[in-house]
This record gives structure tokens, sequence and C-alpha cells, in this order.
């Protein structure tokens, strides 16, 4: 009697079911959709609304739908709708950068103190816990405070303060999969530390790192923010964090110079936020069996 041959599923078949379980998460769905609206209005928002977000245009905190002002104006007279615009690319992208930052930190310590263990580990870990104590605005307050506070210098600081968690959570996940079948089997075949680390643990670990990146592109938006509000905001960029900073002091008197920025901060956050948990469901063979 013949042999029936098995099929192969292939890579593609796990990465079909995640997106499958994705796509059947409401709140995930939604949160993807917020994000694609939030990316569309700040990358081509601004080319098609056509306005420099510093100039001045009007008087001091008029109210919206003054003088063609569909939010309206900011202590200085400029218009908040084109500030929001403009300052959404500039506040995504220290997001964006400050989570990589803390990414390629933390995986990296995290990876050799979860696979060596032993002196290493406990080495790595204390340097973490030396990080993970420090109160982090305040830490990254210290930091912009000690150079000039820029835009590149604010993403830095972020980065510096929030690469602990992954650490941890990779080091949690090389712990996890080192003593696994698929592991031993590599380094029976003759793979070297380096090979078992970056292209046999890591690959798999990644979902889980991928979820944790996805959260932390939203902490760094509100770290940026509450730089600003404390003053410690790059004075020549615009985004969100500096407008609510500087019009923090109308808050109550001119409400949308500083609550519409926060409304599209914390819009954005939630979005990342649902996509994060719609990720870890899609990616975990457990939750997406629920």
């Amino acid at each position: 009697m013949s042999e029936i041959p098995m099929l192969d599923a292939g890579p593609e078949q796990p990465l079909r079911d995640a997106v499958r379980a994705y796509l059947r998460n409401g709140t995930a769905v939604f949160g993807l959709a917020l994000l694609l609206v939030v990316l569309c209005l700040t990358l081509i928002g601004p080319h098609i609304y056509g306005r420099d977000p510093f100039e001045i245009v009007a008087g001091p905190y008029d109210p919206p739908g003054t003088d063609g002002l569909p939010l309206g104006s900011d202590y200085l007279g400029r218009d908040v709708l084109a500030d929001i615009l403009n300052g959404g690319r500039t506040t995504l992208a220290v997001g964006l950068v400050a989570a990589l930052i803390a990414v390629f930190i933390g995986v990296p310590v995290g990876a050799l103190g979860g696979y060596y263990r032993g002196w290493l580990d406990s080495a790595l870990m204390r340097f973490t816990e030396f990080f993970q104590v420090l109160p982090s605005l305040l830490f990254a307050m210290v930091l912009v405070a000690l150079f000039k506070p820029s835009l590149t210098t604010i993403t830095i600081a972020i980065g510096l303060v929030n690469w602990t968690g992954t650490a941890r959570l990779a080091r949690g996940e090389f712990l996890r999969l080192r003593g696994m079948d698929f592991v031993r089997a590599s380094r029976a075949a003759g793979a070297t530390d380096a090979r078992i680390i970056w292209r046999v643990i890591l690959p798999n670990a990644l979902p889980t790192l991928i979820v944790s990146a996805t959260l932390s592109v939203g902490v760094a938006i509100l770290f940026e923010g509450g730089l600003s509000f404390l003053g410690l905001g790059d004075p020549d960029a615009m985004t969100w964090g500096v407008m609510i900073g500087s019009n923090r002091n109308a808050i109550l008197t001119a409400w949308w110079a500083a609550t519409v920025p926060g409304l599209a901060m914390f819009l954005t956050v939630l979005s990342l936020t649902l996509i994060g948990d719609g990720l870890n469901d899609a990616l975990n063979p457990r939750l997406r069996e629920r």
C-alpha cells in the first residue's frame, strides 16, 4: 500500500492563522483603523491643509471657527489645526524611534542574560535593576536638562529610561525557550551560541517582543507629552506634547489649545494599546484558540 504524503503547511500557515485571529478581534481592528486614520491625517493632512504650523495667522486664543480657524488659535495666534496635523508626524516619529532604542538595548541585555544565565545573567539583571528603580520621568528630566532640550535628546532620553521592561521580557522568553528540543537539536548540530541566540531563539521570541514594542511606542508618546508639559520640550519642533505644554496656563479659558492635542495623543495611544492587545491574542496560539 502506498504511503500517503504529509502536507507541509509551511511558515505561511501560522501567519495566516494570526491574521485571521486578529481580524476576528473587533477591538483590535478598531485600533488598527484608528491608527490608520491618525497616520493619514498626520502624513497627508499637512499637504492638503497647506498652512505653516509656525505661522501667526490670528490673535492669541481665538476660539474655534474664527476667521477660518476650525480649531482656533494658540497662545501665539498659530492655527491649532495646522499644529495638530504637522505635530503628529513628529510625535509619532519620537515614539517610534524611542521604542526602537529601548528594543535595541533591552533585547540584547535580556537575551544574553537569559541564554547564558550564571554570573552574566546576575550582572546584567543588577544593571537592569539599577535603571529600573530610578523614577523614569525624573531620570528622563535629568537627562534632558543636562543637555539641550532638543528633539534628539528627548528621544534618546525616553529610549534610555524605557528599555528595562523589554530586557526583562526578553530574558524571560530566552529562559523559557533555551531548554526546548529545537534549541537542543541546534546545539547538537554544532550551531554556535550566536546563531542559536539570534537565528533560533529570537525568531520564536519575536511575537511577545513585537507586542511589547508596540506598547512602548505609546509609552514614549506619553513620555514626550509629560516632558513637554513640564517645560522640557523642544521649542523649535512642533509636537502634540509641546502644544499641550505651551498652552497649559490657559487650559480653563482657552481649552481647545491644549485639549485638542491631548485628545489626539489619547486616541493614538489608545489605538496602539488596542493593536498591542490584538497582536498578543493573535500571535499567542493558546490565546488564539479561546
